[in-house]
């Protein structure tokens, strides 16, 4: 400090001489730590016409430089009377001959923090009280200049710093805390501007984003004294967020409510946004930000992220959200009609979460294999008639089933049946013809040797069919009731059966022949006489009644008949021709358009050959005949 002043006397005796004006130099503020002291360096010049009468004094007043305003006296050189706050405190340094003004303050506390005044008095009315003035603060703390952003991973320079304004005490300035910083630095300054001493210290460290919040301390003290003065800041480190933190992914059901959290860690806190894809569903400035939906849908499944910013940076974290629900109704084919051979395709399509599994059941049976997926394709080669029926697509999970169906119509050819076939019954003998085909099949029975055609749409003969589903049924009966010759011809009865896609025609074979057998020599052995009886009988009756009632029997007489039913003809081959192998019939009518009938049992009775009244019992060209009856 006295150093300083001996470099302003020779200034101030060179500005004295070019400006002879009241003036006054001292420092603007100068500081001071409580309990300490501090000198106030002042030097003023006056007029140099002014004489001083009986020598130079000198007041300082606190507060204003207005006397009449009664200000607080700091110190004057006249009296002793000063300030109650100041007595025992003040002294004045300088030689006011000399024109210098410094004065020294004790025991300095925070009450004396202020502005101080000077006035010079020369005697007389030759008093001056300067507008200029030094401002006294009084610091129980050590100043820590920090930067107003502390940026993560950029050097930080802090400086801690007391006044050194007191020549009795000299200060000492320490960093605390410093332990968990990386590699600090640390160097001494001593600053002196304006007559004014300040002693520093500056740390140096770069801090990372784990160092916000840290405290740091500074300590000033004075050796040989009890004075202590410390001071503790909290490092505020700006950093870009580094950690965004959301729900893990997660799965709800369809209908439900789920919350989606999320938390930021950056400093300042960031600007919090949610957003579904690339639309922003909710922001705010936090730390955290919470995002709440309702009533979930499907359509509300994806991913969900998470985005901060504050200004340092941007980091931003996604989720994905299931959302599980039961298998919709399937799509499937529309029912359809197809020939037979076709190759189909059936698709079944769903939706569900997780994935379902498709079954594809034909009538309740399973068909194909099942498939994990939302789309399921059954392909079907060359279907048959078999391949006719429901179909139905079963989507299953572990939320719940849904199923659709479709029925395929299976258009085909005529096929008959092993049903088809003639038995011997014990009236005769009953043909049967049965053929599947859809649409159904239109029957016909031909008798060849007749050349004629037994069909629905003939009223000469019992005849019946029946349909059941894409079955067609067709039967006639046979009985005869003469007897025929050893070698005469054998049954030969052919059925056809036809639609839309085609015609097919078969021989009927005989069956059960050697069962019939067996029970025709039964009953000769057997009961020869109670047979004999029961047809003389049977015959008289019939007799009477047709004389009762005078309406003769209308027979059907055939020209050329070659069916006789008296006994079964055991030559196999002959019974097994085909249709067609003899060319010697063709087909009566056309059954195009024919309705459906019900069933009706009809038969046709052989009976056996009798002469008309005045007829011989045999025709011109000398055959036999046989009259059909219907029974």
């Amino acid at each position: 400090t006295m150093w300083c002043l001996k470099l302003v006397f020779p200034l101030l005796l060179i500005i004295n001489e070019v400006n002879c004006q009241w003036n006054v130099w001292l420092p603007r503020e100068i500081s001071a730590m409580t309990n300490s002291c501090v000198v106030i360096p002042c030097t003023f010049i006056y007029p140099s016409g002014i004489r001083p009468y009986r020598g130079v004094h000198g007041i300082w007043y606190f507060g204003q430089p207005y006397p009449q305003l009664f200000p607080p006296v700091v110190f004057k050189t006249r009296t002793d009377v000063v300030h109650e706050s100041y007595k025992g405190r003040t002294e004045l340094l300088g030689d006011l001959q000399q024109r210098n003004c410094t004065l020294l303050i004790n025991n300095i506390g925070a009450e004396h923090s202020g502005k101080y005044y000077f006035r010079a008095d020369l005697g007389g009315a030759n008093m001056y009280t300067f507008p200029d003035y030094s401002e006294l603060k009084v610091l129980d703390q050590p100043n820590i200049d920090v930067p107003e952003d502390i940026v993560s991973d950029n050097e930080l320079e802090l400086m801690c710093s007391a006044p050194d304004n007191c020549p009795s005490m000299t200060p000492q300035v320490q960093w605390m805390y410093t332990d968990y910083l990386p590699d600090p630095e640390f160097s001494s300054e001593y600053l002196a501007n304006d007559n004014s001493a300040v002693l520093s210290s500056t740390l140096r460290f770069t801090p990372r984003p784990m160092h916000n919040g840290q405290l740091l301390g500074c300590r000033v003290y004075y050796p040989n004294t009890t004075l202590v003065y410390e001071r503790l800041i909290s490092l505020d480190i700006k950093y870009a967020p580094r950690s965004v933190w959301v729900n893990v992914s997660s799965e709800v059901m369809e209908g439900s409510s789920v919350m989606l959290h999320c938390e930021v860690d950056s400093n300042p806190p960031p600007r919090i946004s949610w957003l579904f894809g690339e639309n922003e569903l909710l922001w705010d400035t936090a730390s955290n930000l919470s995002l709440s939906l309702d009533d979930v849908t499907p359509t509300k499944e994806g991913i969900y992220t998470c985005v901060g910013d504050n200004g340092y940076g941007i980091m931003n974290t996604s989720m994905y959200l299931a959302v599980k629900y039961p298998p919709r109704e399937p799509v499937v084919n529309e029912s359809m009609t197809v020939q037979e051979g076709t190759t189909l395709a059936l698709h079944c399509s769903t939706q569900g979460s997780p994935a379902p599994t498709l079954t594809w059941l034909k009538d309740g049976e399973l068909v194909g294999t099942i498939t994990a997926d939302e789309l399921s394709v059954l392909e079907i080669v060359e279907i048959t008639p078999q391949g006719d029926g429901q179909y139905r697509c079963l989507a299953e999970n572990e939320h719940g089933r849904a199923s659709s169906s479709f029925n395929i119509t299976v258009e085909y050819a005529p096929v008959f049946l092993d049903e088809s076939k003639c038995t011997v019954v014990r009236e005769g003998v009953q043909c049967v013809c049965m053929a599947s085909g859809n649409p159904e099949p239109t029957i016909e029975f031909y008798l060849p040797d007749l050349n004629i055609t037994v069909n629905e749409t003939d009223g000469q003969y019992n005849f019946f069919s029946h349909t059941d589903g894409h079955t067609t049924t067709g039967m006639i009966k046979l009985r005869e009731k003469g007897e025929r010759a050893d070698n005469g011809p054998a049954v030969n009865v052919h059925c056809s059966v036809f639609n839309m896609y085609g015609r097919k025609s078969v021989q009927l074979e005989l069956q059960q022949e050697k069962k019939y057998m067996m029970a025709v020599i039964v009953g000769t052995i057997g009961g020869v006489a109670v047979i004999a009886f029961i047809i003389a009988a049977v015959r008289y009756v019939g007799h009477n009644n047709k004389k009762e009632n005078g309406n003769p029997r209308q027979d059907v007489v055939l020209e050329n008949p070659a069916l006789y039913y008296s006994a079964v003809k055991k030559d196999k081959q002959n019974l097994r021709k085909k249709v067609g192998e003899d060319g010697d019939y063709q087909a009566v009518g056309s059954m195009a358009g024919m309705e459906r009938q019900e069933l009706n049992y009809a038969s046709l009775e052989f009976i056996g050959g009798r002469s008309k009244k005045g007829a011989s019992g045999k025709k011109e060209d000398g055959s036999n005949y046989r009259e059909i009856k219907a029974k």
